[in-house]
């Protein structure tokens, strides 16, 4: 029996209306979220111009991914293969991976071991240079055994390394920095590869590291935080594992440049809101002070 005077259901019919349309708006949103979204695949241009780039690499094309996170739900292999397709078609000559992709757990996920989901980069790696730093969940499930399964598909690891790297006319160095909660990220020994005036890039996995970046690096790349995996309407992203500044995209903050991918999988939940999985296809010039670009 109910309670005096309260009554389950109102009885005026603009407030029974209201009541079932904002049900269906909610069932609808967690429908998208739990179950629509994780299963896309955007790709998004940048255009960014950078300090300190040369004009042989002027338009120089990168696609770069993150969070692979390979057996989150609705994120197997098939989904890597994919990716790597998507990859391969792409007219980038090189890719550039930040991390993490394995998964510790999530809920409704399946753990896939990166001695299984490695091979399925070799169709890449037979393309293009692929070059990769770990995240905290590869050093969660060992980042030796990662770090071997990736470079037997041919993918190139640089923890706390720099890589003189030629692509076309372009020479740069790509400088990769161990994750900052799992390594020593010992930035000054990587950068201290770094043995001409060739432009460099960062890539590490968390962008909380990028105070810490010299300003020799044109452009620091890194991933981790998904985005926040959800971004709200008017309310933005409730909760992000770096610092909020941090959550995706680009920042120029006291001179130095920084591109957050928001990554492809998901943790912890396995929701995405607003946030889709993305690869990332950056374009990069010597154009100071110009405005970033971003488009589908």
């Amino acid at each position: 029996m109910s309670p005096r005077g309260w009554r389950p259901w109102p009885r005026n019919p603009w407030l029974q209306r209201l009541f079932v349309g904002a049900t269906l708006v909610a069932l609808g949103c967690l429908a998208w979220g739990f179950f629509w979204e994780p299963r896309q695949l955007v790709e998004r241009d940048y255009d960014f111009a950078l300090p300190h780039w040369s004009r042989e690499c002027e338009g120089l094309r990168l696609d770069v991914v993150a969070d692979l996170h390979t057996g989150s739900p609705h994120n197997g292999l098939d989904k890597l293969d994919q990716i790597v397709a998507r990859l391969v078609a792409s007219d980038a000559p090189a890719v550039l991976m930040a991390g993490d992709y394995v998964i510790l757990s999530v809920l409704g996920g399946t753990y896939i071991s990166a001695d299984q989901l490695a091979p399925h980069l070799k169709p890449l790696t037979a393309r293009k240079p692929v070059y990769a730093v770990l995240g905290n969940h590869d050093w969660w499930k060992d980042g030796g055994k990662v770090r071997a399964a990736l470079e037997s598909a041919g993918v190139v690891v640089l923890e706390d390394q720099a890589r003189k790297v030629e692509l076309g006319r372009c020479t740069l160095w790509i400088v990769g920095i161990g994750d900052k909660w799992e390594t020593r990220h010992d930035i000054a020994g990587a950068f201290a590869g770094v043995s001409d005036d060739a432009p460099a890039i960062a890539l590490t996995h968390n962008p909380d590291l990028f105070p810490e970046i010299p300003p020799r690096a044109s452009l620091t790349i890194a991933g981790h935080t998904h985005g926040g995996q959800v971004q709200l309407p008017w309310l933005g992203t409730p909760v992000v594992p770096a610092q909020m500044r941090y959550a995706g995209g680009y920042l120029v903050e006291d001179g130095k440049s920084l591109f957050v991918s928001t990554g492809i999988g998901t943790s912890i939940l396995p929701v995405r809101f607003g946030v889709p999985p993305e690869i990332s296809r950056l374009t990069l010039r010597a154009a100071a002070r110009a405005p970033a670009r971003v488009t589908r």
